[in-house]
């Protein structure tokens, strides 16, 4: 059974889902909205990694329960570099770059979940299979974001 394996890369799409959702966040800044969900959103892919990592003890992983962050100072930077941009239309393109981006590693990671969810199935693992449906709705919740605020932010930074 090849479960050990569903397990480790979906903590490794959990992982970089909060790299990419944190260094969003800081790009974004002047955009509250932007800011602020993507932050949500990254609690929810740390909460998923510390999950992945409990329930991969049992099948003989050990995964850092910590998920990996830029570092402050980089990040830090990209925050100013936000506030100083503003609203131009530079952002504008960076944000739609950043949510294809975005819809892409939310949607891998969905896909994820659902091969763990239905291998748990298969296999009759109900802890794992609890767990992947406690824990991809989020994951479906953050792709429907990223679509829809690229449906409502396209037409704004193309026609500008």
């Amino acid at each position: 059974m090849k479960l050990d394996l569903a397990i480790e890369e979906l903590h490794r799409s959990e992982n970089h889902l909060v790299t990419v959702l944190m260094s969003m966040s800081d790009r974004h800044k002047a955009d509250h909205e932007v800011f602020y969900v993507t932050r949500d959103m990254a609690k929810w892919s740390r909460e998923h990694v510390v999950e992945l990592a409990r329930i991969g003890r049992d099948f003989g992983l050990d995964l850092d329960p910590e998920a990996s962050e830029d570092p402050g100072l980089l990040a830090s930077v990209r925050q100013r570099a936000s506030e100083l941009m503003g609203r131009r239309s530079t952002p504008g393109l960076l944000l739609l770059a950043d949510l294809r981006h975005l819809y892409r590693e939310t949607a891998g990671t969905s896909l994820d979940w659902e091969i763990l969810a239905q291998s748990a199935q298969g296999a009759k693992e109900a802890e794992l299979l609890e767990l992947a449906r406690r824990c991809h709705p989020e994951s479906l919740r953050q792709a429907r974001w990223a679509n829809a605020h690229l449906k409502v932010a396209a037409p704004q930074v193309v026609a500008s």
